[in-house]
């Protein structure tokens, strides 16, 4: 026997009844019912719309539509013969409910049941009218990313406020659409809001792609992010690591860094074009934390002056180690970003505007791209990056929100508290805690629920959960949510490519959904690449393996150094213009004129003198760096201001 027809979406409002009906409660305890099907037999159409889980079920009481989350089916009594009737019950959740005003007519949804339903209420299928107002959402403050499954007429709507004010995760296996459901998410929140402050760290270097004239790509090529920036705890990291026996060599760090920044400060006074240093900076007030500028060459400098005093020759050893580490890390090309320029300036400021987009200049996102870095150098870049979108929320007062997008969130900040890198867990930690109060949100993207702190996936209050194999993935989700979103994660091992599960504060229902597709030219370049294509062309000749061999030993990726024109680089580069700073000058930002020369390789003075000749800078990464004109009075907080905040 053929199974009849599905019933159209445009008739389904006109259902009588009589067909919409589903059953009766036999058991209410608390938020939860048992529903009776019917199983009389009048057009076969139940058979076809049976509900399923996740379907949305309502009962009309008195005062307000109850609706009800299909959270179980089952047949207590299944039977064994075709033609015999068989007892079929729904068990259910209530979520919500839309109460009546005066003439009986539903109005806007609302979380909660004020008016329980009783045994024996007819249960009907929530009409499309009343699944809109369920699922509805402020037009104003919210962005439509794909349909609900249960009708797809019916669009699922995100709540940008609180989706971002108490942070979200985005979860799935590799190979489910994540990173496209990542660019779709940001790209409607920026098209909806392009004044917006966002960065995310790009370990795959795959998104540039999917922003293209709306970001700021920031390669390690072009990065500037001078080592004074580093508080202490990641000095230590970097300079001493975890060797045993370090006590010593830390005390010793602690003692040389605010004496490094003195040093700066007084010489920078001394300066005869009349550079000086306003905001009453002295010995006394300079912190081993505080985001001032100073030498590698004034700590190798003062170690000298220790190790030559005779009544230290008993007690050399950590201070020819750390004055040895230093002079290494300064010569390390991996750090190029860090440690490889020529002077140190005070271009705080410039540093800040780029990287969360003060202005925004038409670029509301900076991608930083890590891909091709060490490890051990991205947990120093994430670290800093983490920190800094703190304290920048702290100390301008939230008034200016970043929302900071961390990809493959299980590295940074892994359950296993013998990994990971200590300083890049705790400023993220510190976000996940506390960066609400501060107008800093946070997004985590990972494929391993399992391995990612519990305590930073707890903070998020939304989670779109696509599809999840692992058994540890999925219980760690069904740990912290609500029995009608856990029915719903039954599906997470079986759903497609681009579908999710979506709960929490940033969307009206529990519910599963199909995010909108992509144009294609906006993909993340993430596809799995084809075997058979490739395996099937010609190999490529001697010229590719050099070039791959020379980018492996110089730790530099470019994939489209081919193509790369420092001319057209320098074309886009944003105009030269400078927010006013007490310290911070024109003429800090622009790059020497030896700096210009080809061919011509400075003296490293700044660096001690064994240190080797280091590779030439891009004339246009400094100028990439600086901010773009800044705006007038009265559009947002000057960034002098916050940074001397921040040294104060």
């Amino acid at each position: 026997m053929n199974r009849p027809k599905a019933i159209p979406q445009e008739q389904e409002e006109a259902l009588p009844e009589s067909i919409a009906r589903v059953g009766r409660i036999v058991a209410v305890t608390g938020a939860h019912a048992i529903i009776l099907l019917d199983v009389e037999e009048r057009t076969n159409i139940d058979a076809e719309r049976s509900p399923e889980i996740g379907t949305l079920l309502k009962v009309d009481c008195a005062t307000s539509i109850s609706l009800a989350l299909v959270s179980a089916l089952s047949s207590p009594m299944p039977s064994h013969n075709k033609g015999e009737q068989e007892l079929r019950i729904v068990e259910v959740e209530f979520i919500g409910e839309l109460p009546k005003d005066e003439h009986g007519r539903p109005k806007s949804f609302r979380r909660g049941i004020s008016s329980y339903p009783s045994l024996g209420d007819t249960v009907y299928r929530a009409s499309r009218s009343e699944l809109s107002k369920a699922y509805a959402c402020d037009s104003d403050t919210s962005i439509r990313v794909g349909h609900i499954q249960q009708d797809p007429s019916i669009p699922a709507m995100i709540k940008i406020d609180e989706m971002l004010g108490k942070h979200f995760a985005v979860l799935g296996t590799t190979g489910t659409g994540k990173s496209c459901t990542v660019a779709l998410i940001l790209r409607r929140i920026l098209e909806k809001n392009p004044q917006a402050h966002v960065l995310l760290l790009d370990v795959h270097r795959e998104y540039a792609q999917s922003f293209k004239g709306m970001s700021e790509v920031i390669t390690p090529d072009n990065m500037v992010l001078p080592f004074w920036l580093l508080n202490f705890e990641e000095a230590v990291e970097i300079l001493i690591g975890q060797q045993p026996g370090r006590e010593t060599d830390v005390e010793i760090l602690r003692e040389l860094i605010p004496m490094a920044k003195a040093r700066y400060m007084n010489n920078q006074r001394r300066d005869k074009t009349g550079a000086t240093v306003r905001g009453g900076f002295d010995g006394s007030n300079i912190g081993v934390d505080s985001p001032l500028p100073y030498r590698t060459s004034d700590l190798t400098g003062i170690l000298e002056e220790y190790i030559g005093k005779l009544e230290l020759r008993g007690e050399l050893a950590p201070y020819k180690r750390l004055k040895a580490r230093i002079e290494t890390i300064s010569r390390d090309p991996r750090y190029g970003f860090m440690f490889g320029s020529l002077t140190v300036q005070d271009n705080m400021a410039a540093v800040l505007a780029r990287l969360f987009r003060i202005p925004v200049n038409g670029k509301p996102i900076a991608i930083v791209e890590l891909g091709g870095l060490p490890s051990e150098i991205i947990n120093v870049v994430v670290s800093v990056l983490a920190r800094l979108a703190f304290d920048f929320g702290v100390w301008s007062a939230g008034r200016i929100p970043i929302t900071f997008v961390c990809e493959e969130a299980h590295r940074y900040v892994p359950i296993d508290k013998t990994l990971g890198f200590e300083p890049t867990k705790k400023s993220i930690s510190r976000i996940a805690k506390e960066g609400r109060k501060y107008g800093v949100s946070l997004c985590m993207i990972t494929q391993r629920p399992a391995e990612l702190d519990p305590t930073i996936l707890s903070q998020c209050n939304t989670i779109f959960s696509m599809r999840l194999t692992n058994e540890r993935d999925q219980d760690i989700l069904r740990a912290g949510i609500s029995d009608a979103a856990a029915s719903l994660l039954e599906f997470m091992s079986t759903m497609g490519t681009g579908e999710a599960i979506t709960f929490g504060e940033g969307v009206a229902l529990p519910t599963r959904i199909k995010f909108d597709m992509l144009p294609e030219d906006e993909w993340p370049k993430s596809n799995t690449a084809s075997f058979t294509t490739n395996w099937a062309r010609n190999l490529p000749d001697d010229s590719f393996l050099n070039e791959v061999v020379n980018r492996w030993r110089a730790q530099t990726f470019n994939p489209d150094a081919s193509n790369y024109s420092v001319e057209a680089a320098a074309a886009q580069a944003a105009p030269m213009a400078v927010p006013p700073h007490p310290t911070l000058r024109r003429e800090h930002l622009q790059p020497s004129p030896i700096q210009q020369r080809p061919g011509i390789q400075p003296a490293p003075a700044a660096f001690g003198q064994h240190m080797p000749p280091q590779p030439l800078r891009r004339s246009t990464d400094l100028a990439q760096a600086a901010p773009t004109p800044a705006p007038t009075a009265g559009q947002q907080p000057s960034l002098a201001n916050l940074i001397k905040q921040f040294r104060t």
